[in-house]
């Protein structure tokens, strides 16, 4: 693929019937996640990168090409816009061959030419010697990869995927995503992959574009989206527990974050929110750091704050833990060695010391307002 496709660029917005309000940017050689519950426009927006759907306005670009520009009435369709798509079901002609499905979408090559890159393209998923065989004799991550073959046959500006892995068991599945990771560094085009699983998202992709009801939320790089989500709301949709209620209060001349009968310390943030205002804020699990039983040391003081275990979930080598507060009804979740846990008598209904880490808490605008 060649290193001079550009960003693909999208920005849309409709009332209805389905509603959107998105907007993302893709720069060439990155992969870009959609992530959000089902029905929140990902595979509509998808469509209408590849012209398989048209908004009611915006704008969709890629370099100084457009390929949508409702104010100038520009639709291109999607013949134009040379677009790879990998379909949730992969959508392979179940009476072509592996190697006919591919030449399906060489109609841009020579005719003599097609067989020949038809067999480079397989070779390049290493379907080598299965090019005769037709769908229904390939298993699903065969399947899957005679589709991507297909997408990048067509030379395309950008690869969409829908959910690519869901039809797969998880072995497979782990074996695929490696496969489009090692592609994503292979081509130098923007990729966009609509899934359903977060740490697939997280693993794979550059950017994260959070999405509900067809409305972007936040986008951004992976880490900096689970740690620091935009809001409360965002933080839920990334599957972030550990979301609670505060307040800005002033003690002893400095600023600090009251939460219940704890006033905790806040490494950034709270200068942007007024005295006695309310707010949300969130702490990664990992920032949660236990006292050791009976021998806290200074670095454990840090927001030090005392709960009972109310779930108690062993999984393996690892366990996870809730703490319940007498002032709140949310309960704050975090994972220790399954070892850790026991040396440190930890069970239902034991109390427990953890510090909550200043460089760790988030803030957030409250729903309140």
């Amino acid at each position: 693929m060649s290193s001079t496709d550009a960003s693909l660029s999208l920005r849309v917005t409709q009332p209805g019937p389905i509603p959107l309000a998105a907007q993302f940017q893709c720069a060439p050689g990155d992969l870009l996640a959609l992530v959000g519950p089902s029905g929140s426009g990902k595979t509509t927006l998808l469509r209408a990168i590849a012209g398989l759907y048209r908004p009611a306005e915006g704008y969709i670009s890629i370099g100084d090409e457009t390929w949508l520009d409702t104010q100038r009435n520009i639709c291109r369709r999607p013949q134009q816009r040379r677009v790879g798509f990998v379909f949730q079901d992969y959508a392979l002609f179940p009476h072509l061959t592996a190697l006919g499905n591919v030449m399906a979408a060489m109609g841009h090559v020579p005719r003599h030419q097609r067989r020949d890159r038809a067999r480079e393209w397989l070779a390049r998923v290493r379907l080598d010697g299965l090019e005769q065989r037709h769908p229904a004799q390939l298993s699903g991550g065969q399947r899957q990869r005679v589709a991507v073959a297909r997408a990048l046959a067509r030379e395309p500006r950008a690869l969409l995927l829908d959910e690519p892995f869901s039809a797969v068991d998880q072995v497979t599945r782990r074996r695929l995503q490696r496969e489009l990771a090692l592609l994503r560094d292979a081509i130098e085009i923007p990729m966009i992959l609509v899934t359903h699983d977060l740490e697939e998202a997280g693993a794979l992709a550059d950017r994260l574009c959070v999405l509900h009801s067809g409305r972007s939320l936040q986008s951004g790089p992976p880490e900096s989206l689970f740690r620091r989500p935009a809001s409360a709301q965002v933080a839920r949709l990334l599957d972030k527990h550990n979301v609670f209620s505060g307040r800005k209060v002033m003690e002893n001349g400095r600023a600090c974050l009251a939460w219940g009968p704890y006033r905790l310390e806040v490494e950034r943030g709270l200068e942007a929110y007024r005295e006695g205002g309310a707010l949300q804020w969130y702490i990664p699990p990992s920032d949660v750091v236990v006292h050791r039983r009976g021998r806290p040391s200074n670095g454990e003081r840090e927001n030090p704050v005392t709960g009972v275990i109310c779930e108690f979930i062993v999984l393996g080598g690892m366990t996870q833990v809730s703490l319940g507060f007498d002032h709140t009804s949310e309960t704050l979740r975090f994972e220790m060695s399954t070892h850790g846990a026991r040396r440190n008598g930890l069970a239902i209904d034991v109390s427990v010391d953890v510090s909550l880490l200043a460089t760790g808490i988030h803030l957030m605008p409250s729903d309140e307002g």
